[in-house]
């Protein structure tokens, strides 16, 4: 039997995983879900074909996910020549390859919409968040409360309230679309600032742990927002609000009970214990109409007490987040934009930017030169604060499913997100890096001390 495109359907179940034939000459193929041959191909002026022999479907997730990490590694090595932030270089790479494989082989190579590739991507922009929640220490934000809140409520409300402006009396978008535009541009990136940190040492530092807690607040003040404004308040929100409650009180009893009695051993009860409560409190938080980074950042808050300092299964953490899972986050959110739709319509684009841009110096500079921040730091923070990603887009992505944004306007305002990812990231390390605040060199390990050794936490404490 055989179908209208040419290609034979297997006659009984036996044979369902052979090699479906080869279809007329000269055919444009993507990453064709055949469970027989990938045929990747283009006419040159003939046929042209590369056939790569699958015989299931596993098979083709495993080229797939091959592709995923050399594109992985070719944004490791550029962001090692650039002297730029991985993430950035990610979502430059992801870009970039968009565009060239949608004008050669196809759009459709990398599977950006495949199940397992979404789930990669939501779980490494989870963990990403929950290990920057942790790394805030309960002292240091005890001692610069005053200051983080008012940084964060500065970067969100003008920036909102003046990217809106634009959407509708520059853009001539709708009311409700632009106050969606608003407040996803006002968004700062958790994921996009704390990679920075990691890689500069600020996560260290009582400097970028401050950040990191002003991002929270610009973030938290994103979230309720968008739920007060597009997401009705029902009891699905109360039953959120209360589980989160339990968590915020309990967890940290129940982690350092559990961790002093079953941790430390080859099966890595830690990380399966915080992953269960990630994605338990995830799903719940998308169950109520949340997002599921929220409860991520606050959990990583609640335990930075204790997990927080235990800086072994923190690196162990960060190993399999940044070396496995944040590559199809920051990836996929760079091949979601489409290079030549950009060109094609810039106006959008770069007004967006520019008012996002604009506003947040105007707000936050002030504020950080008010308590006390040099010139050089008053920008930095301004910059970092000026990039938004996680929930930026995911505030994008609420708009387009709830039908308060279009397609057109959707891909405007990612572009103009991911512009703002890239851009006042670049300028800040490249021109206004706090040099005198990055952390000293870590003493060498004593004589006893095996690598991968796990040190206690009153030793480990680099701050």
């Amino acid at each position: 039997m055989v179908d209208p495109k040419g290609m034979e359907f297997p006659k009984t179940a036996a044979s369902a995983d052979n090699s479906y034939r080869r279809a007329s000459e000269g055919r444009r193929y993507g990453f064709a879900e055949l469970g027989g041959f990938f045929h990747i191909g283009r006419r040159f002026g003939g046929p042209a074909k590369i056939s790569f022999l699958a015989r299931s479907a596993v098979t083709q997730v495993w080229a797939l996910a091959a592709l995923w990490f050399g594109l992985a590694l070719v944004a490791s090595l550029a962001s090692n020549w650039l002297r730029i932030s991985t993430a950035l270089s990610e979502i430059i790479v992801g870009m970039i390859a968009s565009t060239v494989f949608a004008a050669t082989i196809g759009p459709d190579l990398l599977g950006t919409n495949e199940p397992w590739v979404k789930v990669f991507a939501g779980v490494g922009a989870i963990l990403l968040t929950f290990l920057a929640g942790a790394e805030l220490d309960p002292q240091v934000f005890r001692r610069k409360w005053k200051e983080a809140v008012a940084v964060g409520a500065a970067s969100f409300l003008l920036p909102s309230l003046g990217c809106a402006a634009a959407g509708h009396y520059l853009l001539r978008w709708n009311v409700m679309p632009s106050i969606l535009a608003g407040i996803a541009l006002a968004a700062t990136s958790v994921a996009v600032i704390y990679t920075v940190m990691i890689e500069f040492g600020f996560n260290r530092t009582e400097f970028g742990k401050t950040i990191l807690a002003a991002c929270f607040v610009t973030d938290l003040g994103t979230v309720v927002t968008l739920g007060l404004v597009f997401a009705p308040f029902t009891w699905k929100t109360l039953i959120f609000a209360a589980a989160l409650a339990v968590a915020f009180v309990g967890l940290p009893w129940l982690t350092r009970h559990l961790f002093g009695r079953y941790g430390e051993r080859p099966s890595e009860l830690e990380a399966k214990f915080l992953l269960l409560c990630l994605l338990g409190m995830g799903a719940l938080a998308t169950w109520s109409g949340s997002e599921a980074v929220l409860p991520a950042y606050l959990i990583g808050m609640t335990l930075a007490g204790s997990v927080g300092r235990d800086h072994s299964l923190i690196r162990r953490l960060r190993t399999v987040t940044i070396g496995l899972l944040t590559p199809f986050y920051f990836t996929r959110a760079g091949y979601l934009v489409s290079i030549p739709a950009v060109i094609a319509a810039p106006a959008g684009v770069l007004f967006f930017f520019l008012a996002e841009t604009l506003t947040k110096i105007v707000s936050v500079y002030p504020v950080a030169k008010l308590y006390g921040s040099t010139h050089k730091e008053s920008m930095y923070t301004t910059l970092l604060m000026s990039s938004g990603l996680t929930f930026g887009t995911i505030a994008s992505l609420f708009g387009l499913s709830r039908g308060i944004i279009d397609k057109s306007q959707y891909s405007t305002l990612v572009a103009a997100i991911i512009g703002t990812a890239i851009i006042p990231t670049v300028i800040a390390n490249g021109f206004f890096l706090p040099r005198h605040l990055l952390p000293k060199a870590d003493p060498p390990a004593s004589p006893g001390e095996e690598e991968g050794e796990r040190v206690p936490a009153q030793r480990e404490r680099l701050d």
